[in-house]
């Protein structure tokens, strides 16, 4: 049997400078869980993994025998686990919007952003990727001037997907212009002052905003 296995506590196998890692960390701090964090060097991950999670992907949860290695499916199960506060709408429709906007932030920023953060490839993919996410973040601002939160009246997981994205921008040479964006700046500062997201972020996380 493999010390993996073995855990008898709930245990997150994190990247510590991934947004999908973060994420998750983000909701856990909002639960209030105690959970062990095990960072993990992409490049020489531990074989134990491999054991657990057949893509050997990060972040990855084990919880007693349960397994779990989509960030998003590991949010979705956090929320439900550990119901206080609820970070989905109650309502169908809402949830359903709520979960609309996660599938829009995946399309539209996070493979940008993973091409950013890796710095690999042809620099013409690189400049097309930055460029990109910014527009698009820029094109999205406005709306942070409807409601304090994603599109919410209350925090949710998809502010869980958003915060950790625009905590990176700093670090891939992205900056929004203050005046158009000023609703968005807001947020940000918000977001960046919470305390569980404070609580969320790793030592390589703050050394982006340096």
């Amino acid at each position: 049997m493999s010390l993996v296995t073995k855990r008898s506590s709930m245990t997150l196998f994190s990247d510590a400078r991934d947004h999908y890692s973060h994420r998750v960390r983000m909701v856990l701090s909002e639960k209030g869980v105690t959970v062990d964090i095990i960072d993990v060097d992409p490049s020489n991950k531990p074989e134990d993994l491999a054991e657990i999670n057949p893509y050997n992907s990060l972040p990855t949860l084990l919880d007693r025998d349960l397994v779990l290695y989509e960030a998003n499916v590991i949010m979705e199960y956090l929320d439900e686990r550990f119901p206080h506060p609820p970070l989905l709408p109650v309502y169908p429709v809402q949830r359903a919007l709520s979960r609309l906007w996660i599938t829009r932030i995946e399309k539209e920023w996070s493979g940008r952003l993973d091409i950013l953060m890796a710095g690999k490839g042809r620099e013409t993919v690189i400049t097309r990727a930055r460029k990109e996410l910014r527009e698009s973040i820029i094109a999205v601002a406005p709306i942070f001037s409807e409601k304090p939160f994603f599109m919410n009246e209350e925090f949710t997981l998809v502010d869980c997907c958003v915060a950790p994205i625009l905590w990176r921008l700093k670090a891939v040479d992205i900056n929004l212009p203050e005046r158009s964006t000023r609703p968005l700046q807001k947020y940000m500062s918000m977001m960046f002052a919470r305390e569980t997201f404070r609580a969320s972020l790793t030592e390589a996380e703050l050394e982006m905003q340096e």
